[in-house]
C-alpha cells in the first residue's frame, strides 16, 4: 500500500513536506489537497486510505520531527481535500493526530492543533465521535508549557465549543465521567479550560448540565480558594448562574449537593465558606422534605459558622439556622432527632460563645416540638447540660438553665439538677460567689422559687461538709432578701405567722437555715418571727461569734436599711407592739464591735423609735412565756381559723443542735491542725539535730 501510495504522490512533493522549511511544506501540502480531491472525485477511496496510511506510518510516526510535522499537515490537506466524503476516512486521520499531542517537540504539537483544527472546520458535527478523547487531549495541552502551544489549543477548544453547541450527536452522560475525573486538578490552565467547557455546555438549551451539578459541583467549590483571582471569578460565576437554575428548577437532587456543601461549609477560605452557606441558605428554603434527612448535617455546618470571624457569614448562617429551625419535620418523615441532639451536644463545646447559645436553643426547640422522642436520648445529654452551667458567659447559662427547666417538669430530673448545682458549687466556690446568684435567681423563675428554695433546703440539710453548708445557706440567704425575683416568696414568709403556707415555707427552710445563725436569724427576721429570733441570739456561744459570723451581721445590718426590711423599720413606730422585735435589734447592736460602721447604723436606726408611749407588754425571762405573734397590721394568730402554731421551742433544740454539730465540727478541725503541727515541728527537730 506504501507503494501504491508513492505511485500516487509524487517524490518531489514526499520530498518537500519533510522538509524543514514551513513554505516547502505548506505547498505540498496544498499539491497532496488537490491529489486528494480528484481521487474523490473519481471515487479512488482505497487509493486515498494508501495515502493517509503512507502519512501516518512514513511521516507522523517517523523518528525526525520534519517528517512528524509535514505528516500532519499532509493529513489535514487530506482531509480538505475530502470535503464531505472526509467522514468515512476519519478513523485513519484523527488518531495519529490525537497521537502527536503527545509529541516530545513543542513545535510537532503545535502542528498538532493547527491539522486538528482545520480537520474539524471540514468534518464539524461528524467530529463528535471523537469528542472524548480530543477533550482529554486539549485538557493536557491547555497547561503546555509553551505558549504558542496553548494558543493553538485554545483556538482549537473554541472551534470545538461551537461544534459541540451546535451539535445533537454530543451525549453528555459520557462526558461527565471524564469531567468529574478532571475536577480535583491543581493546575490553574487546566481549571479555566474546565470551567470554561462547563460554563459553554450549561449555556446549550438542550444539555442538562443542572442534573449532573453533583458530580462536578465539589471540584467548583474547590476553585473558589484557587490563588488565581481570575478562576475564582470564574468558578464563582458559574456557580452562581447553577444557583439561580435550581431556584427556577422544579426538580434538583438537593440530598447529594447538600453533602458537599456541608464539608465545604468547614472550609478554611473565607469565599468558599460564604459560597458555600449562602447556597445552604437556599437549600433550606427551597429542598423542603428532600433535605429532611440532611438536617441534622446542614445544622453541623450552620452552628460553627455562626460565629465566623467574617460578619457576613455570621449574618447568612443566623438567617439560615432560624429557616432551620422554623420547619416542623416529623420524626417519621426522616427527621432524626438523635442526629440533631448529637451535632447540639457537641457543639455545646464550642470556644464560641454565639454557637453555644444557638446549639442550647435547639434543644430548647427540640423539647418543645419533640419532647417525649428528645428525652429518650437524655441520659446522653443530661451531664453536658449540666457542666454547662459552668460556663464562662452569662448569657449560655441562662440558656442552660431553661433547657434544664424544660427538662425538669419530671420530679427525679429536677431533684438531679439541684443536687448537681449544690456539687459543682461545692467543688467551685468562686462559681458560688460570681455566678450563684444568677444560677439560682433565673432557676427560681423559670421553676418557681419556693419549689427551688424548698428543694435546695431539704438536700442542704443533710450535706456532710458543714464548712460547705453554712456558706451555701448564707448564699441563698442573701438572694432570699436582695432579689426582685424572690418578692413573692418573701410575702409568703412574712404570713409565716398566720398563713399555713407559710408556717410550711418557714419550717423547710429552718431545717437548713440553721447551718447559718445568721441566716436563721434573718429568716425570723422575715418572718416576723421576732421572739423566736431573740431567742436564737440568746442562744450563740462565745465561739459561734467568729469573724464569719460578723461578717455576715454587718450585711444583714445593712440590709435592714433596705426597702425590703421597710416593713420591719415602720414596725418600731409601735415599739409597744414590737417588744420582741426591739430586744432583737439591741441583742444584735450588743454583738456587734462599737467602732464598726454596721454598730452606728443601727444604733442610729434605735434612737429614732418613739419610747414615749407605755410599752403594752414587758420583756420576759422567757420569749415563749408570752408569744406575740403578730402580723404587720398587728392582728394576732389567734384571729386565724385551723391555723397550727409553729413550735418554736422545737425549732430552737434544731438549731442548737445544728450549731453543736457545727462547733464540733470546729473542734475536730483545729486539732488536726495542731496535731499537724505538732508532726512539722518533730520533723524540722529531728532535720536540725541531723545537720
Amino acid at each position: 500500500m506504501a507503494s501504491e501510495a508513492l505511485s500516487i504522490i509524487p517524490g518531489a512533493v514526499l520530498r518537500n513536506l519533510s522538509d524543514k522549511l514551513y513554505e516547502k511544506r505548506k505547498n505540498a501540502a496544498l499539491e497532496i489537497e488537490g491529489i486528494v480531491k480528484q481521487l474523490a472525485t473519481a471515487g479512488e477511496h482505497e487509493k486515498i486510505s494508501a495515502v493517509i496510511t503512507m502519512l501516518t506510518s512514513d511521516f507522523t510516526f517517523s523518528p525526525q520531527a520534519n517528517h512528524r510535522k509535514g505528516g500532519l499537515i499532509g493529513l489535514a490537506a487530506v482531509t480538505v481535500g475530502l470535503t464531505t466524503e472526509a467522514a468515512q476516512h476519519l478513523e485513519q486521520i484523527v488518531p495519529p493526530v490525537l497521537n502527536s499531542f503527545l509529541d516530545q517537540d513543542s513545535r510537532v504539537r503545535y502542528y498538532a492543533c493547527e491539522a486538528l483544527y482545520n480537520i474539524a472546520k471540514v468534518v464539524r458535527g461528524d467530529f463528535i465521535i471523537y469528542f472524548n478523547k480530543i477533550f482529554d487531549a486539549l485538557c493536557k495541552l491547555s497547561a503546555d508549557s509553551d505558549a504558542n502551544v496553548q494558543s493553538a489549543a485554545h483556538l482549537l477548544d473554541r472551534l470545538v465549543k461551537d461544534i459541540v453547541t451546535e451539535s445533537d450527536q454530543f451525549s453528555i452522560e459520557e462526558f461527565i465521567p471524564l469531567l468529574r475525573e478532571r475536577m480535583n486538578v491543581l493546575n490553574p490552565y487546566v481549571r479555566q479550560f474546565l470551567v470554561g467547557w462547563i460554563t459553554v455546555l450549561d449555556s446549550v438549551p438542550d444539555i442538562d448540565m443542572l442534573g449532573f451539578l453533583p458530580d462536578f459541583l465539589d471540584g467548583l467549590f474547590n476553585m473558589l480558594s484557587d490563588s488565581s483571582h481570575e478562576i475564582r471569578q470564574q468558578a464563582d460565576a458559574a456557580l452562581s448562574e447553577f444557583l439561580q437554575e435550581i431556584k427556577n428548577s422544579p426538580n434538583v437532587d438537593y440530598g447529594r449537593m447538600a453533602e458537599i456543601l456541608v464539608r465545604r461549609a468547614g472550609s478554611s477560605d473565607e469565599f468558599t465558606r460564604l459560597t458555600s452557606i449562602t447556597w445552604i441558605n437556599e437549600f433550606v428554603k427551597l429542598g423542603g422534605e428532600q433535605l429532611v434527612p440532611y438536617y441534622a448535617d446542614i445544622l453541623g455546618a450552620i452552628l460553627p459558622c455562626i460565629s465566623d470571624q467574617e460578619e457576613k457569614i455570621r449574618v447568612v448562617a443566623r438567617e439560615t439556622n432560624e429557616e432551620l429551625r422554623a420547619i416542623k419535620a416529623d420524626p417519621t418523615e426522616g427527621f432524626d432527632i438523635e442526629a440533631i441532639v448529637s451535632i447540639a451536644k457537641r457543639e455545646l463545646n464550642s470556644e464560641h460563645e454565639a454557637t453555644r447559645i444557638e446549639a442550647l436553643h435547639w434543644f430548647s426547640t427540640l423539647l418543645c416540638r419533640y419532647r417525649a422522642e428528645f428525652l429518650a436520648y437524655l441520659n446522653d445529654i443530661f451531664d453536658p447540660l449540666l457542666n454547662a452551667l459552668s460556663d464562662t458567659s452569662d448569657a449560655v447559662v441562662l440558656l442552660v438553665l431553661e433547657v434544664h427547666a424544660f427538662i425538669a417538669g419530671e420530679p427525679h430530673h429536677f431533684h438531679h439538677l439541684v443536687s448537681y448545682l449544690i456539687q459543682t458549687f461545692h467543688n467551685n466556690h468562686v462559681l458560688l460567689e460570681k455566678r450563684g446568684a444568677l444560677i439560682v435567681r433565673r432557676l427560681c423563675v423559670l421553676l418557681g422559687a419556693e419549689k427551688v428554695y424548698r428543694e435546695f433546703s431539704t438536700i442542704l440539710e443533710s450535706e456532710d461538709d458543714l464548712d460547705f453548708a453554712s456558706t451555701m445557706v448564707q448564699a441563698l440567704n442573701l438572694i432570699l432578701l436582695t432579689s426582685t425575683e424572690l418578692a413573692e416568696l418573701r410575702c409568703l414568709l412574712k404570713k409565716s405567722l398566720v398563713d399555713s403556707c407559710g408556717k410550711n415555707l418557714f419550717e423547710s427552710l429552718y431545717a437548713s437555715w440553721c447551718h447559718s445563725p445568721m441566716a436563721t436569724i434573718s429568716l425570723c427576721l422575715l418572718a416576723q418571727a421576732y421572739n423566736h429570733a431573740i431567742c436564737v441570739i440568746q442562744s450563740l456561744g462565745e465561739e459561734d461569734i467568729n469573724v464569719k459570723f460578723l461578717v455576715q451581721l454587718d450585711k444583714l445590718i445593712r440590709l435592714l436599711e433596705t426597702p425590703v426590711f421597710a416593713y420591719l423599720r415602720l414596725q418600731l413606730l409601735e415599739p409597744g407592739k414590737h417588744t420582741w422585735l426591739l430586744k432583737t435589734l439591741y441583742g444584735l447592736l450588743m454583738l456587734l464591735p462599737q467602732q464598726s460602721a454596721s454598730f452606728k447604723i443601727l444604733r442610729t436606726r434605735l434612737k429614732t423609735v418613739p419610747f414615749g408611749e407605755n410599752l403594752k407588754r414587758t420583756y420576759s425571762a422567757n420569749p415563749y412565756s408570752q408569744i406575740l405573734q403578730v402580723t404587720e397590721d398587728g392582728n394576732r394568730i389567734q384571729d386565724t381559723p385551723n391555723y397550727s402554731a409553729i413550735n418554736f421551742q422545737s425549732r430552737l433544740h434544731q438549731f442548737e443542735s445544728m450549731q453543736q454539730q457545727h462547733r464540733d465540727h470546729l473542734k475536730i478541725q483545729l486539732q488536726s491542725r495542731k496535731s499537724a503541727s505538732a508532726e512539722l515541728s518533730q520533723v524540722e527537730f529531728r532535720l536540725h539535730a541531723y545537720i
